[in-house]
């Protein structure tokens, strides 16, 4: 019998038995609890708007692929994991053509003009919903409290409610009239905030999972939020050591993006020392945004700006070769 692992072939020498269908697979499992606690706070219409983002992602890759003449790669659910991801940074109020705006835009324009899966240098789904922030600001930042009846497929006339970010600002600022939410409706969920990153439990047990299933690693989330805990603590919204590293970890898009966009297979670094600064980074400059920026949120652009250094971090923290001599300027 023909011993396999004796043969000679040219590269990779290294094989596994996972593949993108696979890992693409089970990021989609782990975000279900994310997507099960949205449509439980906000209602059907957060599965109506993730429905209507994933099957624009889908058809946008199929159209692309169709009309460029390549191989149609639909079924490698890397489409699916965008369309949730951008699905989970919406406000369920977002009129039901946004969404459409944004698949296409994330697949289209961040991805297959850019080569298609694994060639994109900045997450789609991040950067579409930069996209849609920049472009239509008031319906991306229009927010309302768990449990409130929105009516399905017309569009959402309601007063907008403030998230926990907003919230502790304005309180720096002694302006609030309502008090805080406490850390247990942080960590379940009940509060406004996008689709998937109120409830910090259930992005905690995807991210779990993920963990287990070594589809990621721990670098880069533990250091991302553990970078936001120390810098928050230390430099709060009154001054130095007033902040609450708790309330920061568990409020906005923190525990989505730490997990599920920041650990992106195509727009993080491989090496192990460039990992850790890119969760570093990320966490300082969220941190920044969040406690000295005009908006509340920083977690969307910190990523894209790491995801944008990403080859330079690769550059400088690549492992010396077995051998190599190190040159002498």
């Amino acid at each position: 019998m023909l011993n396999h692992q004796l043969m000679v072939s040219s590269s990779p020498h290294i094989r596994s038995k996972e593949t993108v269908n696979g890992i693409m697979l089970d990021v989609v499992i782990a975000l279900m609890p994310a997507l099960i606690m949205g449509a439980w706070y906000f209602g059907i219409r957060a599965l109506v708007i993730t429905a209507i983002t994933v099957l624009s992602c889908v058809g946008a890759e199929y159209v692309w692929q169709k009309r460029c003449g390549l191989p149609v790669t639909i079924n490698d659910w890397s489409a699916v994991v965008t369309g949730v991801l951008l699905a989970m940074n919406l406000p369920v109020t977002v009129p039901l053509w946004m969404p459409v705006v944004g698949g296409f835009f994330a697949i289209i324009i961040v991805k297959q003009v850019f080569g298609g899966i694994g060639q994109n240098f900045v997450n789609p789904a991040l950067a579409a919903r930069a996209f849609l922030l920049t472009s239509w600001p008031v319906s991306m930042t229009r927010w309302v409290e768990p449990f409130t009846k929105l009516p399905i497929f017309s569009n959402v006339d309601i007063l907008s409610a403030a998230t926990p970010l907003d919230m502790i600002a304005n309180t720096a600022e002694q302006v609030a009239v309502q008090p805080l939410p406490t850390y247990l409706h942080l960590f379940v969920g009940n509060i406004g905030g996008s689709i998937g990153e109120t409830s910090a439990a259930a992005l905690l047990l995807g991210g779990i999972y993920l963990l287990y299933k070594r589809i990621i690693s721990w670098r880069i989330p533990i250091t991302f939020i553990g970078t936001v805990a120390v810098f928050s603590l230390i430099f709060g919204y009154q001054g130095l050591f007033t902040g609450d590293a708790l309330f920061q970890i568990l409020s906005g898009g923190l525990m989505l993006g730490a997990f599920y966009m920041a650990t992106d297979y195509a727009t993080s670094p491989v090496t192990p020392k460039g990992q850790i600064v890119m969760g570093i980074g990320c966490g300082l400059i969220t941190s920044l945004i969040r406690i000295y920026g005009g908006y509340p949120e920083g977690v969307s652009y910190a990523i894209l700006l790491m995801n944008i250094a990403t080859p330079l971090i690769d550059r400088y923290t690549r492992p010396v070769k077995f051998g190599e001599v190190k040159s002498v300027a």
